[in-house]
Order: C-alpha cells, then structure tokens, then sequence
C-alpha cells in the first residue's frame, strides 16, 4: 500500500511538472510576441516627447501627425494608443524594459537607433538645422562660423550628433527640443540645433518665435518607429504603414501637418 501510495505521489508530481512547463511554455510563447503582448493588454503604449508638428498640446489635447498615424495603426492593430512622455536620453532602455511599446516620436533613423531597436521602414523625410535670430542669418553661413556660438541641443537626439559632428563644443544640453528652442528664445543659447519640422512649426512669422529662422542644413535624415529587438510588431505594422500609404491617410496627415513622406 505505501509502494502504492508512493508511486501514485511521484505521477502526481510528475504531472503536475508536465502542467507547469506547459504553462511556462505557453507563457513565454505569448511574450516572445510582442504582438501578442500588445493586443493582449488591448494598448501601445508610445514613448514621446513635446514635439511640434510631430506630438504637441493643442487646447490641452495631444495631437500632431505622430500622434494622428499613431492612432491610425492602433486602430488598425484592434489596440489603444496611450502616448507617454519619456526622457529622450534614455528611450532605448526604457523601450527594453518594457516601459514603452514603442518610441514614435519624429525619431531620426541612426545607427545607434538600428542596434539597440527594431526599426521600421522609414516615412518622412527631415534634416537638422540651425536656429536663431534672423537678424544673425547672414552672418552665420557655414558649420564652422559657429564655433564660438553657444549652441542648444536635445540630450540624445539627432540634433546633439550633428553637433558633435561638425566639431561644435559650447553646447548647452536641454530635455527637448522646444527647451532648446526655448533657450535661443530667451538669449541663453546663441542658436540650437533642431529638426526641420520643428524649426518650420515653431518659427518665423505667424508663430510664437517670430523673430527666429534657419538657415544652415546640417544633415539630411528619415524617421522611423523604434520598437524592441526582434519585435513582431515592426514587421505588422511597416503592412499597415503601406495600408495607410495606399489609402491615402498619410497623405492628408502629411498636408495637414506640412510633413513630406517617404514613398
């Protein structure tokens, strides 16, 4: 009988093993897709900064054109899009710790970007610029005239590289884009360096820098969507970006938000 009884113990725990490695696998089946993962938990949670025309606060409401294409693919992927601010100097780690989904946010293509993500195909085209006051346009032409200049940049973005590119040292580091902006605003920074589609948003006549311009290009880029390495959700949704291309939904977004498209 305790023969009996040992023996019916040791089946016992022996499914009971079976069951838990079944779960186990089944578990990990289901994280190790991240679309999976997404649709489950019924959202995408997109990593952003402030970024006009790209995610900005209009009447107290987030729009832009990333934030429009954003919830076009959401839809489209059955999920909600919840948009959270994060620091751009640490958006890949926050990205592999599973604190965002994705970074969606005019996110220049590098190839820092390309090893630490799983990047989708590219969908605007950018460059980065140089902003400041128009008065000093002609005086500064070239990447070098501004080697004495003190010179605003976002932490960890495409705009701090081309800085350090052209061999810039007086930089003054700010958390986003508009802060750096911000600074050549209120006399602090000489100039900045930022994308393109921000300096045509947020400058010039009509706008609340009225008295700031661009002039000097300093490197041309694309924008993409930053997912996890090895994500199945890049692949899912570079279909639906050329859903969204053929139908004809981008194109609005991009006249409404003066972006040009990659096609």
């Amino acid at each position: 009988m305790k023969k009996f009884t040992k023996v019916l113990a040791l089946l016992f725990a022996a499914l009971f093993a079976m069951g838990a490695f079944s779960a186990c696998s089944a578990e990990t089946a289901t994280t190790d897709s991240d679309l999976e993962y997404v649709q489950e938990k019924a959202t995408l949670v997109i990593g952003i900064t402030e970024y006009e025309p790209m995610n900005y606060y209009e009447d107290g409401e987030l729009t832009g054109f990333d934030t429009e294409f954003a919830m076009a693919v959401c839809e489209k992927l059955g999920v909600e899009a919840q948009f959270v601010e994060i620091n751009w100097d640490t958006k890949f780690t926050e990205l592999s710790a599973k604190s965002i989904d994705c970074i969606w946010n005019g996110m220049t293509i590098t190839d820092e970007a390309k090893e630490a993500a799983s990047i989708s195909n590219a969908y605007a085209e950018n460059a980065q610029v140089v902003v400041m006051k128009e008065s000093n346009l002609d005086s500064y032409t070239t990447a070098e005239s501004l080697a004495d200049l003190v010179i605003a940049v976002e932490g960890g973005s495409a705009g701090e590289q081309a800085a350090e590119s052209a061999g810039l040292e007086n930089i003054v580091v700010s958390n986003t884009q508009a802060l750096a902006l911000t600074e050549v605003s209120s006399g602090s920074a000489d100039a900045c360096i930022i994308d393109l589609t921000m300096a045509n948003a947020m400058t010039g006549e009509g706008t609340s820098n009225a008295t700031l311009g661009y002039s000097i290009k300093l490197e041309a880029e694309e924008y993409g969507i930053a997912f996890r390495q090895g994500s199945d959700l890049t692949e899912k949704v570079n279909e639906i970006i050329a859903e969204l291309m053929e139908d004809g939904t981008l194109d609005e977004l991009a006249e409404k938000y003066e972006i040009t498209l990659i096609k």
